[in-house]
């Protein structure tokens, strides 16, 4: 961190920082289909909350985080997914 707790002023000079390709599930593995009636993949794509997992963080790429977003509200009207998983 840089002298005034700002972080942006240590990364101008430090190292670069590397990040690792998130690779879109659907792309790669061309078994791995979605359908709103497969309750269980789409539940790795949802938070503890009922939240939709944004693309940056899961690695979709656009097309299937479109496809995922509507299998997702298909499956909640159907309830086959809860709106939220947390009870209170």
């Amino acid at each position: 961190m840089g002298k005034d707790g700002d972080d942006r002023a240590s990364k101008k000079f430090g190292a670069a920082v590397y990040h690792r390709k998130k690779i879109c599930k659907f792309c790669s593995d061309t078994e791995f289909h979605l359908d709103y009636k497969d309750a269980r993949i789409m539940q790795s794509f949802l938070t503890e909350h009922g939240k939709i997992v944004p693309r940056r963080i899961s690695g979709n790429c656009a097309k299937h985080q479109r496809k995922l977003t509507i299998a997702v509200k298909r499956a909640r009207i159907l309830a086959l997914v809860g709106y939220t998983s947390v009870g209170n």
